[in-house]
């Protein structure tokens, strides 16, 4: 008989609800805002090869078990993983796997403020007429301008701080729930409604090359790693999120459908939003591989030409805001659902010091755009040329969230016993299981190791490669 526990915090009222909150937070500025720049940046076709490859073979191993285990500790990550570790006769220490996922989620939060801030404050340039006619070089320049102020960005980061904390502190089913139930199928609607402005109006076919011709002369283990740590950074894994939305799934739910519903949601939105934007870059001569700033380059573009722009562009920034909003409540949950059960307060007071911590920590991304912008803290190591953002955004994607997938594989598929696992996937099918079992178990973490070791040169020294 499986193990009953309930969550404090509450349930999502249903399996198509999880669904609806995991692709909220999976769906978000990861799929809209940095896939399409990381595709432009790494050769396009091969990287996005390489990117399904890694959803298939990572990122849905690691998705099913951690939904796993956040459903059998019913708890914060900290807590379920200090749970489970005792419930399977295992070290304390594995309740670091939990901390390093609140961590992960709360560091990525306080960039991730910063970006979704830019969003924000296009909403206002949008409504307002300001890309109206704009030529591609125009609206670089109103992104320019954007970034280069220190005190817009830091306006934009505590509103849009803010905005997180009210729906974090109104809890699972009256905040998130609610809010997915009607933000995710606009946003769905809103991106066809771009694509096909985009096969009007944009270099569509050449687009569709540039996306699904690979160019295999691209490919290298770096791109490999990119490709990897975007799919785990598109997909929310390894910072705790999807760990504690598990924890609220009901327990008649499907883990595996509800993690391979999750995974196509994500993989699709992320195809489209390339779809959407590339065909505009392409047609306007601008640069595929422009970096952070991409989608804020090209849109503008779109919404300047087309009829009825003005409205379109501005519910667009309006719903892309909302779609970073939805992942950021999740990122923030598993640390404001550990003060709840540690310290024993309220959801409004836990809200509120995470709140303030990530916004303080989100100021070194804001002056890492203007203000600190030539300083070279890591000159002369390998970190060499990296602003502050750059090091949050490489710790986390590159290093924390594919090592919290390895060690969530581990204890998931190795130090849980067989009863258990059976007792929470409920699989029906054998073959299915054991293919889980199988990629967790061997291809997800050696594949992730192996990267890991190239990119720290071992490989190299031991003439490996």
């Amino acid at each position: 008989m499986a193990t009953v526990r309930t969550s404090i915090h509450g349930y999502w009222s249903s399996r198509f609800a999880f669904v609806l909150a995991a692709a909220g937070s999976a769906v978000g500025l990861g799929n809209i805002w940095k896939f399409p720049y990381m595709a432009g940046e790494n050769g396009g076709g091969a990287f996005v090869l390489l990117y399904l490859i890694c959803i298939a073979l990572f990122g849905l191993p690691v998705m099913m078990s951690e939904v796993l285990l956040g459903r059998r500790g019913r708890s914060s990550p900290v807590n379920t993983m200090t749970t489970l570790a005792a419930e399977e006769k295992r070290s304390r220490v594995w309740r670091l796997l939990g901390l390093m996922g609140v961590l992960a989620g709360f560091l990525i939060l306080s960039y991730y403020s910063v970006i979704a801030g830019w969003a924000l404050a296009y909403v206002l340039e949008t409504a307002t007429g300001t890309f109206s006619g704009v030529s591609g070089e125009q609206a670089g320049e109103v992104f320019d301008n954007l970034i280069s102020n220190p005190r817009r960005l830091l306006f934009w980061h505590s509103v849009f701080i803010l905005l997180t904390m009210v729906v974090v502190i109104r809890g699972v089913n009256k905040g998130l729930e609610t809010a997915v139930r009607i933000l995710m199928p606009a946003l769905f609607i809103l991106i066809i409604i771009m694509i096909g402005y985009a096969m009007l109006h944009g270099d569509f076919l050449e687009s569709l090359k540039f996306l699904f011709a690979p160019d295999f002369s691209k490919l290298s283990p770096e791109v490999v790693l990119k490709a990897m740590g975007q799919a785990f950074f598109s997909l929310s894994l390894g910072m705790g999120a999807i760990m504690m939305y598990g924890s609220y799934l009901p327990d008649d739910a499907s883990i595996a459908t509800t993690s391979f519903q999750v995974a196509i949601a994500d993989t699709l939105i992320a195809i489209l939003a390339g779809l959407a934007i590339f065909p505009i870059v392409l047609a306007n001569g601008l640069e595929a591989g422009q970096g952070p700033g991409l989608i804020f380059n090209t849109l503008p573009l779109a919404f300047g030409q087309m009829t009825g722009g003005l409205i379109f562009g501005t519910l667009f920034f309006i719903l892309l805001v909302f779609a970073a909003w939805t992942s950021a409540i999740s990122l923030i949950e598993p640390a404001v659902a550990w003060l709840v059960e540690k310290f024993s307060i309220s959801r409004f007071i836990s809200s509120i010091i995470c709140g303030l911590v990530a916004w303080t920590v989100g100021l070194g991304t804001v002056y890492s755009f203007n203000s600190w912008k030539k300083i070279d803290v890591f000159d002369g190591t390998i970190l060499e040329g990296k602003s502050f953002f750059d090091l949050l955004d490489y710790l986390t994607s590159n290093i924390m969230l594919p090592l919290g997938g390895i060690l969530i594989c581990i204890f998931a598929a190795w130090l849980m016993s067989e009863k258990s696992r059976r007792d929470e996937l409920k699989i029906k099918y054998e073959v299915a299981y054991k293919l889980w079992r199988f990629l967790a178990r061997y291809l997800t973490p050696i594949g992730v190791v192996l990267i890991f070791l190239h990119v720290l040169g071992v490989l190299e020294k031991l003439n490996i490669t």
